[in-house]
């Protein structure tokens, strides 16, 4: 494309400069009772071009009055001699008669009107409370649905202030990004600044029963970050006291009466994080207040709305004394992501949506642990970017038919947050997060209230190190893939080669281009067996050759903290996995989760045996821990559920599984104590799941008598909060109508989200196909939109189930289609559910075949991805079932 034809392009889907936004005046009245809204907006302009045209961006609104003011005191008013809308670019252009002229000042007023939907994006009402018949109403812009709730210049570029006033029932609260700075119920014939309010209200039966809070002005800020709230909420408070000025913040934390008293855990989250971020940071959080609001209607998880971050109740609820503790860190995740937000992406925004990930990627990073983080981040990440269907971090931009809800959710997935994250880890790796921390803090300060890209952040770094930040990070961020380094032991060191790393298999040179420049943290240990640690080696070319003594350990990628794969030798890696295993061992519990998750990585592509990957799990059985069980659980889950319709290679992985886990459990008990580690706590869970999935009678039996004691007496007591997702899928599994009906009744109705989470993604564990059909049925007409995908899921997950629920999805494909309409994630989530535990060419040919003809615009990539999946297992299948089979029933025979 030559350069003419890229600014023709970005045109057509950027607004035009001719104007640019400077400040709204907003006003919203919310009639909850009859699900609509109303307003007025006055928009401050900087007129940059002579122009008689303005283009701004609305949808699903009926615009009434259009009017302009201009001239040195605004004194110069017309209306607009034409309006024309734009449906599928989301956009009014108003002509006046009278041009503005370039260097001037303008003011735009228009009155709009529009329904409040439950489609969980922009001004939207959302049901919860006691009977699940309260109604309250919410905002949810990202990414381009603040046009839907009033007229707007809605791209993350065109910054402005914000004055918004909300009115509504007295007996009801208003919430808003900044503090309220008055709220009085109004009375007929008094003074009142906004001529329109006077007008709207004298128009109703009963103006007195309306009130009018008035917010105080934002700082400069983008559409998307923009909030505002109506409903029955009640708070709980607390403050933290700034370390930069020792200024003292009231935060709060809004719900419905009925869940507000499980809110405290999320409300003491922020208050902990945010005096952290400011001296990370080295920068004060700018706005006098953050509160969090919580809502039973939510699509995505949490929003980071400036000073107003809102999210489902998952996302934020939690009962202390009954959810598990993998919840409980989710809570605290969802919480820390959010309040980091208040600097990445709301004093420093991205400019265009290619570069999301200055927003999101650092977020994650920042907080976690490394060994939580690979789990959570690292390696689903790396799963999804070994797709042929993969795409760079830093998305080229789309045309005006793609900068909307669904291609936002379908491009900006992982890659855009998780592998930024783990990119960025990689970095502060290499150059020290104390200099990398530095770097950041002069990037903020450096764009505060402003727009930036890549670059920016790049020069912020690069003055805090004296390094070319750009030449190691470019290919990382703008190029698809990561590389594997395969190490081949030559006399006196190793030859290092990188190559890109695909799930299919070693990449053709068409898909080989890319050179990264990998640090390769070699680890090596001096005369004393002491762990030696290199980071200045990088590896910026194809090959390289390392002067090494290689009769020693030796380790490349140390701590897991490099965003690539590493591929031994079969000999080499029965070494590393015997040195991890030793007393005294120089690798970290993050190098030994990285030796696991390479191991299955690189036999699930063909690069080695599977039965390598089983040869390290068993050579690390007495591993003490969490989180590298976890890493073995999850990669011998994905081994059995690839091999799900081999009954005699799943009955053998489960035999290994049994004898692994089981004895854990014997040790650890299952029983828990306030007095748990942590480590134990996450242990012992593990370990319980592992041996029930793979069938231990003793711990199945356990599992069962306290969900017996559970469904005879209604009693939860003996069902603990760690155990209640492997309880209730494990009773659903094994029983019959009485165990399913029991565990809808929590999915429908539960004391907290926690077990309502469990039994959601439980439901669905049935053998019996007729319960399967109940299952799918209570999805389609009593399960909320934002939770049908947990019960899909579960549906995945089993075995007996999963062909069943692929063929209810196409067979109810357009009722899917009508019932998602306006929402961007869903389609998304059930394609992933429906096809992606499949693993046959027939699976294949057939998911391709349904979805042809069909518009799958909504979930292009998410499509894509899953067909590369279900492609990839069926690859592996027919590789490594023959390898497989073999090692398992040898190892089997040499027990006997």
């Amino acid at each position: 494309m030559s350069a003419s034809e890229s600014a023709s392009a970005q045109q057509d889907y950027r607004l035009p400069t001719n104007v640019k936004p400077t400040h709204y005046d907003l006003t919203v009245w919310t009639d909850i009772a009859n699900s609509k809204f109303e307003g007025i907006v006055h928009i401050d302009l900087t007129v940059n071009k002579d122009t008689s045209t303005i283009v701004l961006n609305t949808a699903n609104l009926q615009l009434g009055d259009v009017s302009l003011k201009s001239g040195g005191s605004l004194e110069n008013v017309q209306t607009a001699s034409g309006q024309e809308f734009d449906p599928v670019n989301e956009r009014a252009v108003f002509s006046f008669a009278k041009a503005l002229s370039a260097g001037t000042s303008a003011r735009l007023s228009a009155t709009f009107k529009g329904d409040l939907t439950g489609d969980m994006l922009g001004y939207y009402y959302s049901t919860g409370g006691k009977d699940g018949e309260l109604k309250y109403t919410l905002t949810q812009f990202e990414p381009t649905a603040a046009r839907r709730a009033f007229p707007c210049w809605d791209e993350p570029l065109l910054k402005a202030t914000f004055a918004v006033s909300l009115v509504s029932r007295v007996n009801s609260v208003n919430l808003s990004n900044m503090p309220a700075v008055s709220e009085d119920v109004y009375k007929p014939g008094s003074p009142i600044s906004e001529p329109w309010i006077a007008q709207k209200l004298s128009s109703l039966p009963d103006p007195g029963q309306w009130k009018v809070t008035r917010f105080e002005t934002t700082p400069p800020v983008s559409t998307y970050l923009v909030a505002y709230a109506n409903g029955p909420f009640e708070f709980l408070e607390s403050s933290y006291k700034s370390p930069l000025s020792g200024k003292v913040r009231p935060l709060r934390i809004y719900a419905t009466a009925d869940v507000i008293s499980q809110a405290q855990y999320a409300l003491d989250i922020k208050r902990m994080v945010l005096p952290l971020y400011e001296e990370v940071f080295d920068i004060e959080y700018p706005l006098p207040k953050l509160d969090t609001l919580v809502a039973s209607d939510f699509d995505s998880g949490a929003m980071e709305n400036w000073g107003l971050i809102t999210g489902r109740t998952q996302a934020f609820l939690l009962d202390p004394k009954s959810s598990d503790i993998k919840y409980k860190q989710n809570v605290a995740a969802t919480q820390s992501h959010e309040v980091a937000h208040m600097w990445f992406g709301n004093i420093t925004t991205m400019e265009w949506w290619d570069n999301l990930y200055l927003n999101e990627g650092r977020t994650i990073s920042l907080w976690k642990l490394d060994a939580d983080f690979l789990s959570a981040h690292f390696y689903r990440a790396r799963a999804l970017d070994a797709k042929p269907s993969s795409h760079p971090i830093e998305v080229e931009c789309p045309d005006a038919n793609m900068i909307n809800q669904a291609s936002f959710a379908a491009i900006f997935d992982h890659l855009s947050y998780a592998k930024a994250a783990s990119v960025l880890r990689m970095l502060a790796s290499y150059v020290g997060e104390e200099r990398f921390i530095k770097g950041v803090s002069i990037y903020l300060k450096k764009h505060m209230y402003k727009n930036s890209v890549t670059r920016n952040l790049w020069e912020g770094i690069q003055a805090a190190t004296d390094l070319d930040i750009p030449k190691m990070m470019d290919n990382w961020v703008k190029k698809i893939g990561y590389p594997v380094v395969t190490v081949t032991e030559k006399d006196g060191g190793i030859l290092v080669r990188q190559d890109r790393f695909l799930e299919t298999g070693p990449a053709d040179p068409k898909d080989n281009e890319t050179i990264w420049t990998i640090p390769l943290n070699l680890l090596t240990v001096d005369g004393e067996g002491k762990p030696v640690l290199n980071k200045d080696i990088l590896l910026d070319d194809r090959e390289k050759f390392i002067p090494l003594d290689t009769s020693k350990p030796f380790k490349l990628n140390a701590d897991t903290t490099g965003f690539y794969a590493v591929k031994y030798s079969a000999d080499r890696l029965a070494k590393l996995g015997q040195q991890a295993a030793a007393p005294n061992s120089p690798f970290t519990l993050s190098d030994r989760i990285g030796l696991v998750c390479d191991a299955l990585a690189l036999s699930r592509a063909g690069y080695t045996t599977v039965s390598s990957t089983l040869e390290l799990v068993s050579l690390l059985r007495d591993e003490k821990e969490s989180f590298v069980w976890d890493a073995i659980a999850t990669n011998l889950s994905t081994i059995a559920s690839t091999w799900w319709e081999n009954p005699g290679v799943v009955e053998r992985l489960n035999e290994l599984r049994r004898e692994l886990f089981v004895p854990i459990v014997k040790r650890l008990g299952l029983e828990f104590s306030d007095s748990d580690s942590y480590d134990d706590v996450q242990l012992r869970t593990t370990a319980i799941e592992q041996a029930a999935e793979a069938g231990d009678p003793w711990v199945l039996s356990e599992l069962k008598s306290r969900f017996d004691h559970f469904l005879k007496t209604g009693d939860d007591s003996k069902i603990h909060g760690n155990l209640t997702t492997i309880i209730f899928r494990m009773s659903v599994q094994e029983g019959g109508q009485p165990e399913w009906e029991a565990v809808k009744r929590v999915a429908a109705k539960s004391k907290n989200p926690s077990q309502s989470l469990s039994a959601m993604r439980s439901l669905g564990a049935t053998k019996d196909l007729n319960l399967a059909e109940e299952t799918f049925k209570f999805i389609m007409t009593e399960a909320r939109d934002q939770d049908t995908f947990f019960y899909a899921g579960g549906l995945m997950r089993n075995p007996a189930t999963r062909r069943f629920l692929a063929n209810k999805f196409k067979e109810n494909f357009e009722a899917f289609e009508k019932r998602y309409a306006s929402n961007f994630t869903a389609l998304i989530r059930w394609v992933e559910a429906s096809f992606g535990g499949l693993s046959s060419d027939k699976d294949y040919e057939e998911t391709a075949a349904f979805f042809k003809d069909r518009d799958t615009s909504k979930f292009d990539m998410a499509l894509k991805q899953t067909l590369d999946t279900i492609k990839s297992r069926a690859a592996w299948l027919k590789r490594s079932t023959a390898e497989l089979t073999e090692w398992l029933e040898q190892r089997g025979n040499s027990k006997l």
